[in-house]
């Protein structure tokens, strides 16, 4: 932690004066200033609170929309002792903030997602361990952190070995086949705790969103289908048919009761492996809204981020309607580069010739292949007009995407 005392007082950067806005009676507070944050930002200004963003980044996605942006490193406590002093709720927009951040400013006010949660969902380890306290089965697996370790998890192989902190979008990870492959990858890792995944057969990839506010009331969005493409999430299927039913009631308890396990507060979201057998496993858990929910905005009564809005603000939850079918499609920086390699700007106005479909770009300033850009969702009367439009506007922007063959 950086030293108040020592270090200049960041600085409170005004993106746009408050007193443009209807309301100031009431702040959110939000930790991170990505493309989740400015999303919560719109949500919440769409209801009238007024928004001050902590981020290290002048030009940060959330800090252009918000009221307000404190300009410091997310460690810095000066920067939290402003954030804390300007807003009568907070929240973050990604877990890898530090935990004893959320416990510092939970002292001053209102904060979701608790701190001890998102010390869980840091930590691959003890993850696991709260998936298997509550019932929730995991691929076989075992934690890596000494030269013992290792030998023994070479039991498990082919598997997937990853950082038992900080990897996301498939960063931090690597496959492994054989105990010398294991050995180098931990060794190219710098030898940080880790945990080995057995590799399994998957035959899809789901997650579930659900909303549990402070008295203990849980809301959720149906499971949707999800695949990646290098790690990172390409495609989200929301719609009836893309997840059987009786999966989904099963996915949805299974996150009901890891919610409930952490005595959760916000919006928690939960993915999920189903197995080629039918069987399926828990993955991993975002204490934040996700990429996998950004459908909910255009196909939804109420999205993910109004949600979150309302868990931190202590406002009603209500079960949100799905009342579009949708497909939702990763923007990536690849996009914005055609055949030859050259920097161009993609054919937004020919995908936007197309009814229901919803463009979201995110501000970000510099364009780079794998980096999230923004995304399209793409909404429909009915799953057959769906796919076809999901496959057009795919088509125009250079994108994959697998049709999904749904069951009548």
């Amino acid at each position: 932690m950086q030293d108040a005392a020592t270090t200049a007082a960041p600085a409170l950067h005004t993106v746009r004066s408050a007193a443009d806005t209807d309301s100031l009676h009431t702040t959110l507070g939000v930790l991170g200033g990505g493309q989740l944050g400015r999303m919560l930002v719109h949500a919440a200004q769409r209801m009238g609170y007024a928004t001050v963003v902590l981020d290290p980044a002048p030009d940060s996605p959330a800090g252009q929309a918000s009221h307000n942006q404190i300009v410091a490193a997310y460690d810095d406590q000066t920067g939290w002792d402003q954030l804390a002093e300007a807003c009568d709720g907070l929240t973050t927009e990604f877990e890898n903030v530090p935990a004893a951040a959320l416990e510092y400013l939970a002292a001053r006010k209102p904060v979701s997602p608790p701190a001890q949660a998102v010390a869980k969902a840091q930590d691959r380890i003890e993850e696991k361990r709260h998936f298997t306290a509550c019932g929730v089965r995991c691929a076989p697996w075992l934690a890596v952190q000494t030269e013992a370790d290792l030998e023994a998890a070479a039991a498990l192989l082919p598997g997937i070995l990853k950082t038992a902190r900080m990897g996301y979008d498939g960063k931090g990870q690597a496959v492994c086949h054989t105990a010398d492959e294991l050995r180098q990858a931990w060794d190219n890792m710098g030898r940080v705790a880790c945990v080995l995944e057995q590799k399994l057969a998957l035959a899809l990839e789901c997650s579930v969103i659900v909303a549990r506010g402070a008295d203990g009331h849980i809301v959720n969005f149906q499971p949707q289908r999800n695949v990646h493409h290098g790690g990172i999430l390409a495609t989200t299927y929301a719609f009836e048919g893309a997840v059987p039913v009786v999966l989904s009631d099963a996915l949805v308890e299974a996150t009901r009761r890891i919610a409930e396990g952490l005595e959760y507060v916000g919006v928690l979201c939960v993915e999920y492996f189903v197995l080629q057998d039918g069987s399926w496993v828990v993955n991993e858990m975002a204490p934040r809204p996700h990429n996998s929910g950004h459908y909910t905005i255009d196909a939804c009564e109420h999205s993910q981020f109004e949600l979150q809005l309302r868990t931190t603000m202590h406002l009603p939850l209500v079960q949100p309607r799905h009342h579009s079918p949708s497909v939702m499609l990763n923007l990536l920086g690849d996009v914005w580069f055609d055949a030859a390699g050259e920097q161009r700007i993609p054919p937004w106005e020919e995908i936007q010739r197309l009814p229901g479909v919803h463009l979201h770009l995110y501000g970000k300033q510099d364009v780079k292949r794998g980096r999230k850009m923004g995304h399209v969702t793409i909404t429909a009367a009915s799953v057959d007009m769906l796919q076809d439009k999901a496959a057009q506007v795919a088509q125009i922007l250079g994108l994959p995407y697998e049709r999904l063959q749904v069951a009548a």
